[in-house]
């Protein structure tokens, strides 16, 4: 423990799970608590995924061995994956957070662990250090974890594809088709993963990365669901100070140039994220269907989009000709910054919830595919609930044609943009002084030093 009048910085620890998703939010959860306090901050990463220090010079970083093979990092069953990160980083990360200890001579004052990762819950409560669970999505998301066991208990689930469009009892607004674990292979193990990751064990507080206005009624049932104080604190990349990229593919910047030449709001970016993929025909469809919506676009289309492929040397023939300047492919977007530009006037996503906030906070309307997991809560909210996205589930090229031109050129997209923006300010307005999030990570910073 630290003698009084000693000015050494009290030391956070921070656990992300190594996913480009989740490690974002928790670096810029470190940044904006640096911002407020003089806390210093360890960042403890699986050697996988371990991000370029050198971009982070503001943290420390701790590696933690995980014991995964190349056939592991190359799998794409991220339920085992995550399992056995669980299994093998326990003991070492138990042992650097004690070398940490013994070599600076001072005590971790607390330890923020994504949810996904709850080996660090389990090496904290035997360390006796105080911890604080962290959850990257959504409330409604974490919500809805919490209802699985009833559902199956009322043979729910399984799910069944003749159910997939009714309403999910007590619920809404949302349908079975709409659950994280629809058509989710290996939907036990799943299960079993979002069980034990929704504990929070010893955990003093939880951390949301999302806005009280946002998700006022799936916050109040979680509030009294646990028995600890919550703190929501999004949207985190409007609150810490701007970041050097932590994005594992290298960005393109040279987009932005492009960018400039566009007329404002006529440009439609589109990104399905870092990791869900696609089949070749629905990039086939994707294609044709930009392709002859006549709108400015700028695609992300990078390596592994289309699984084991570069999925740009599967564009069809002719695509490139009848498109020329209209039309800009990269493999990956500095998307903070491409959202922000008066020339981006939608955005077709997968609705991981990053990306759902970013576009949020720019006020830019969606089109909202999602691909599996939490994206599909995110969408239905963000077209069904706040009405600032359109719900396209269909890759055909016809539907996608329309979706795009509803959206950026009818008087129906021009109210969703309307709504866009006046959730935009509603959401800004919560990180101003005396804001909700503003005022969350104030007291946050509070509560850890009274810990």
């Amino acid at each position: 423990m630290a003698m009084a009048g000693d000015r050494r910085r009290r030391l956070l620890v921070l656990v992300p799970c190594p996913y480009q998703g989740h490690l974002n939010p928790m670096l810029q959860l470190g940044a904006a608590l640096q911002l407020t306090s003089s806390f210093s901050v360890t960042v403890a990463h699986t050697e996988f995924h371990f991000p370029n220090q050198s971009n982070h010079p503001q943290f420390d970083f701790l590696p933690t061995a995980d014991g995964l093979s190349d056939a592991d990092k190359s799998s794409r069953d991220f339920t085992s994956l995550l399992s056995k990160l669980n299994v093998n980083c326990k003991i070492s990360f138990q042992e650097s957070l004690t070398r940490l200890r013994e070599q600076h001579k001072e005590e971790v004052t607390c330890i923020i662990y994504d949810a996904l990762v709850y080996f660090a819950e389990e090496v904290a409560r035997e360390l006796k250090i105080p911890c604080v669970i962290f959850r990257t999505c959504s409330a409604a998301n974490t919500s809805i974890y919490n209802e699985y066991p009833r559902l199956r208990e009322e043979g729910f689930i399984p799910l069944q594809d003749s159910k997939a469009l009714e309403l999910v009892p007590r619920v809404h607004p949302l349908r079975f088709k709409d659950l994280p674990v629809y058509k989710f292979e290996g939907y036990e193990k799943l299960l079993q993963l979002l069980e034990r990751s929704n504990q929070i064990g010893s955990s003093v507080a939880f951390l949301l990365n999302t806005i009280e206005c946002l998700e006022q009624s799936p916050l109040m049932k979680l509030r009294g669901e646990y028995p600890v104080p919550f703190f929501t604190i999004g949207p985190l990349h409007k609150i810490a100070p701007p970041l050097s990229s932590s994005s594992l593919i290298e960005e393109d910047q040279s987009c932005i140039t492009w960018l400039n030449k566009q007329a404002k709001n006529s440009t439609l970016y589109v990104s399905l994220g870092s990791v869900a993929s696609i089949d070749e025909k629905e990039l086939v469809e994707m294609a044709w269907g930009l392709a002859n919506c006549e709108q400015p676009f700028l695609w992300v289309v990078r390596p592994g989009l289309v699984h084991g492929s570069d999925a740009i040397n599967l564009l069809p023939d002719g695509f490139a000709e009848i498109v020329g300047e209209r039309g800009r492919i990269i493999k990956w977007a500095p998307q903070q910054l491409v959202l922000a530009h008066e020339s981006v006037g939608a955005f077709w996503s997968h609705c991981g919830w990053n990306s759902s906030l970013e576009s949020i906070s720019e006020g830019v309307p969606m089109i909202c595919t999602p691909c599996f997991g939490d994206q599909r809560v995110n969408a239905r909210y963000l077209s069904h609930v706040w009405k600032v996205g359109l719900l396209l589930e269909d890759m055909e090229r016809g539907e996608i044609e329309r979706a795009i031109k509803k959206l950026m050129t009818s008087e129906e997209g021009e109210i969703v943009r309307q709504r866009m923006t006046d959730l935009k300010h509603e959401v800004m307005h919560s990180i101003k002084e005396g804001g909700s999030s503003y005022n969350f990570v104030h007291e946050l910073v509070k509560y850890i030093n009274s810990l």
